[in-house]
């Protein structure tokens, strides 16, 4: 009983903020300048996103996404063999010439203007909103293969920090006058997936990488506010608590960033021989699994271990997992039942974007007691969250206390930017 009154409660909060949360004209003025943001709206827009997705920078302005943000972090930056940043994609990132129907401002970029590419919409953009900070996201989960050789010892520290101020804080960026790219980025994202434990494979892994990744961090952020006091230092952290403990001495790191976001997906997917949720909010004790994830678990590891509540920023998907050849006896809905293999994706087996999986048929259950929607249709299931789902873990991030939500990623939601909307209109 007093779970159903929890999980009620959640919702009848949701539900009523949603209603109440417009702002007056005043208030949202305010809402759009620096310092007045109590809750982190975060969104991950990915490099890559103009191949193949044809993403672009001017889509999260004419989808309404960037006026309901207060953070980008640009994915990815690269922690090089040398022991230094380096760009993953330096076309994408400042080579690229924008045509003027991708551009932010309808303006091609011309042919002998320095700084192009992602980097300079990005500019654009934060020219359009002046609260609304950039981050440079760096590692990811195919690029920290080198992070525990570049943080092993003091001098690699010190290079290593010295590299990613230079490359993309003071914006001297390869190929370009001094400086060209100064003004697009307001601070580091570290995206080292994971310190000390298992990551992609062939990831270099040591023990020390615990105490590296403190010193590192704290390395980095002298030499940031020696340069910019107002520069901002984030990272991502892992949802289980066995990859806390190996990688990150949390008080510790904590004291040194501005926030961090954890990772509340891929809770469950398709390396999984059953179905399960991917991103439930709160503890299904139904889950046959023997550790039982859900964002609120994760959320109490870090708060045991050290970390203040109003710095934790829940990491919510703009996608879902799908398993197919999932079968059921009688009337049942699929959840945690035996699968064949991966359902089909757009982009991916397994995988698919929000604004594609609301358009499969299907039928669509939901489950409150866990903050969970899924999809069955006899075959294939999908795990997802939609507006709803969104809804309630915005509102369990203020009755918490906690500092936001991030989402990955910003391409992967509707041209409504309907979850985009749904957190803005509770966390603001």
């Amino acid at each position: 009983m007093r779970r159903l009154l929890k999980n009620t409660l959640v919702l009848a909060v949701a539900t009523g903020l949603a209603a109440t949360a417009v702002p007056s004209a005043a208030q949202a003025d305010a809402q759009g300048r620096p310092g007045h943001d109590r809750y982190k709206r975060v969104a991950y827009f990915v490099q890559w996103g103009i191949y193949g997705r044809d993403y672009h920078v001017k889509d999260v302005e004419t989808s309404g996404a960037a006026a309901k943000l207060t953070h980008i972090n640009y994915a990815f930056g690269n922690v090089g063999e040398e022991g230094t940043c380096v760009s993953f994609d330096a076309w994408a990132d400042w080579q690229r010439g924008v045509p003027a129907e991708q551009s932010v401002d309808g303006v091609a970029d011309a042919d002998d203007q320095p700084l192009k590419g992602n980097l300079n919409q990005l500019k654009k953009l934060k020219a359009k909103h002046p609260g609304l900070k950039v981050l440079m996201s760096l590692g990811g989960w195919s690029g920290s293969k080198y992070f525990s050789d570049a943080v092993l010892t003091p001098e690699a520290r010190t290079k290593l920090a010295a590299s990613c101020v230079d490359l993309w804080l003071k914006g001297n960026l390869p190929g370009l006058p001094e400086g060209a790219g100064a003004g697009v980025f307001d601070g580091i994202d570290l995206d080292w997936e994971w310190p000390g434990s298992d990551g992609n494979e062939g990831n270099v892994i040591r023990p020390e990488d615990k105490q590296n990744f403190t010193l590192f961090v704290a390395e980095l952020r002298r030499q940031m506010k020696a340069f910019d006091r107002d520069s901002e230092l984030t990272a991502f952290l892992p949802a289980a608590a066995a990859k806390m403990d190996a990688g990150f001495e949390v008080r510790k790191v904590f004291d040194q960033l501005d926030f961090a976001t954890v990772q509340g997906y891929d809770l469950h997917g398709t390396w999984e021989t059953q179905t399960g949720h991917q991103a439930n909010l709160l503890t299904d004790r139904r889950d046959p699994n023997p550790v039982r994830y859900s964002v609120d678990q994760s959320v109490k590891d870090l708060i045991s271990r050290g970390a203040p509540k109003r710095k934790i920023v829940i990491g919510v998907p703009a996608y879902g997992h799908g398993w197919t050849g999932v079968k059921t006896k009688g009337k049942g809905n699929g959840l945690y039942a035996p699968a064949t293999g991966a359902a089909p994706g757009k982009w991916e087996a397994g995988s698919e974007d929000y604004k594609d999986l609301v358009k499969k048929p299907g039928k669509r259950y939901r489950d409150m007691l866990t903050g969970t929607m899924w999809l069955y249709d006899g075959n294939e299931f999908w795990s997802y969250d939609d507006p709803t789902v969104m809804l309630q873990k915005a509102a369990y991030i203020r009755l918490k206390g906690l500092g936001g939500s991030m989402m990955w990623s910003i391409d992967q939601d509707d041209a409504k930017a309907s979850l985009t909307s749904a957190l803005y209109s509770i966390l603001r």
